[in-house]
C-alpha cells in the first residue's frame, strides 16, 4: 500500500532519534540475520528481529535458478535510520494494519466514535489519518526471537498497554517455515489483556522477476475471484461504500496483466486523488481458507504464487508512491542495483488482512475487537512453484 516515505511519518525527530538510540542500547541485536531454507532446498529466506521483517526470499525459476524476488535493502541498518524512506519493505505490521480515520476509533466501535474514545498518532497525510499503527507501529519494533531451526523461526512482541493510544496489553507472535515444494507458511498470533482493535499482516514487496527480464509488472498477471473492493475517499481511508469490479480494472476474476491494469486506472483514481494504479483492498468472495484465493505469476520467469489464507480480503499496492521525489532507493545488489532504482509500478504489495477500517464502519459487521476472551489469528500459505 501507499506509505508517507520521508516527511509526514517522522516529523517528530526526536521521537525517531530517541527510539533509533534505544534500539542500539538494546540485546539482541535488532538486525541479527537468521536464515531458513526448505527442507528439501527449494526455498529460502533471511530475517531480522526488526519488524521481524523478511529481508530476502528466493526461489527457482523456470530455468532452474533461484532468483530474490523480495524487494528490500541490502544495508540492513536503513530499515532502523530511514536515511532511505520508510516503505515498509517486508515486516509485520501492527497493531492495526492499513488506515484509522482520524486516527480515533471506540470502543465498542461506533460511527462517530463516541463512549470510549481512543486517539493513534495521525502519522500519514499531513496528520489526517493513521496508518500501519501510528509512528511507531510493530515494523518499528525489536522482536524477540523465540525459536529457531533450520527451516523456521519464531518471533515474539509485546506491545505494552497505551503504547501509541492502543488499549490493553498484546502479545503478539509471528512463526514463519519454509516447507517442502517452496511453500512459506506464515502464521501471526496475538492475546490483549483488554478489549482493543488488532489487524495484522506481512508487508512484503514482490517482483516475481527480480527485475531481470523487465522494469515494470506487465508480464506479471494475477487471477482471484472478488466482486467488491471497499472505497475510499482521496487519501485512502474507506467512506463505508464499495467499488463493483465487474468491467472495471479492478476485476481480477478472470487472468489480467497487471502491469497492462495500471493505467485503465488513470480515469478513476482508484488509488488516490491524481494516483494511477492499484491501492485497494478487495473482499474476497468465497474464500474457504483451504483452497489458494489469489495468484499471481510471472510469464517470463515462471514463477507462481498460489495463496491459501484465512483471512477475508486482499490489500494491493502497485509501488506508485515508491520512486520518492528526490529519495531513490537502490535495488539490491541481485536485483540489478545498487546503481539502479525501485520504480513506480515495478513491484507488488499484496497483504492478506481483514476489510480496512472496519472499526470506524460498524455497519459492515466485521469484529476486529479483540481481548481476553478473543484472541486474535492470522495465517497464510505462500506455494510457490514454476511455469513451464
Amino acid at each position: 500500500m501507499k506509505a508517507t516515505f520521508v516527511l509526514t511519518l517522522f516529523a517528530s525527530a526526536g521521537v525517531l532519534g530517541a527510539f533509533s538510540a534505544s534500539l542500539k542500547a538494546r540485546s539482541p541485536d535488532p538486525l541479527e540475520v537468521v536464515s531458513i531454507i526448505a527442507p528439501d532446498g527449494s526455498a529460502k529466506a533471511n530475517f531480522i528481529s526488526f519488524g521481524a521483517t523478511a529481508t530476502n526470499f528466493w526461489v527457482k525459476d523456470k530455468h532452474g535458478k533461484f532468483r530474490d524476488i523480495l524487494l528490500g535493502f541490502d544495508n540492513h541498518t536503513n530499515y532502523i535510520t530511514d536515511a532511505l524512506g520508510h516503505p515498509y519493505f517486508g515486516p509485520v505490521v501492527g497493531r492495526y494494519a492499513n488506515r484509522i480515520k482520524n486516527g480515533t476509533f471506540s470502543v465498542p466501535i461506533a460511527n462517530p466514535p463516541r463512549g470510549n474514545i481512543f486517539h493513534i498518532p495521525e502519522n500519514e497525510n499531513n496528520g489526517t489519518d493513521t496508518l500501519h499503527g501510528g509512528n511507531i507501529g510493530y515494523d518499528r519494533r525489536q522482536w524477540t526471537i523465540a525459536k529457531r531451526s533450520t527451516n523456521s523461526v519464531t518471533y515474539t512482541l509485546v506491545d505494552p498497554d497505551g503504547t501509541q493510544g492502543f488499549p490493553g496489553t498484546v502479545h503478539a507472535t509471528a512463526v514463519y517455515t519454509l516447507e517442502k515444494n517452496s511453500v512459506w507458511n506464515i502464521h501471526i498470533s496475538a492475546t490483549a489483556t483488554k478489549k482493543t482493535p488488532v489487524m495484522l499482516s506481512g508487508h512484503h514487496y514482490w517482483n516475481l522477476e527480480a527485475y531481470q527480464e523487465t522494469q515494470n509488472l506487465d508480464g506479471h498477471f494475477a487471477q482471484f475471484q472478488s466482486s467488491r473492493v471497499i472505497d475510499t475517499d482521496g487519501i485512502l481511508v474507506p467512506n463505508g461504500k464499495f467499488i463493483q469490479t465487474k468491467g472495471t480494472p479492478l476485476d481480477f476474476g478472470k487472468a489480467a496483466s497487471i502491469g497492462k491494469a495500471i493505467p485503465a486506472t488513470a480515469p478513476f483514481q482508484f488509488c488516490g486523488t491524481g494516483c494511477v494504479g492499484l491501492d485497494n483492498c478487495w473482499i474476497y468472495d468465497k474464500n474457504n481458507g483451504k483452497t489458494p484465493a489469489f495468484s499471481i505469476w510471472s510469464v517470463n520467469s515462471g514463477i507462481r504464487l498460489d495463496v491459501t489464507t484465512d483471512q477475508t480480503a486482499l490489500q494491493l499496492y502497485t509501488c506508485n508512491g515508491i520512486d520518492a521525489p528526490g529519495l531513490p532507493i537502490p535495488r539490491k545488489v541481485d536485483q540489478g542495483g545498487p546503481n539502479t532504482k525501485y520504480a513506480d509500478h515495478s513491484c507488488l504489495v499484496i497483504e492478506q488482512e481483514s476489510w480496512i477500517d472496519a472499526i470506524n464502519n460498524p455497519q459492515w459487521g466485521i469484529d476486529q475487537i479483540f481481548g481476553p476472551q478473543r484472541d486474535y489469528e492470522w495465517s497464510a500459505s505462500y506455494a510457490f512453484s514454476v511455469m513451464k
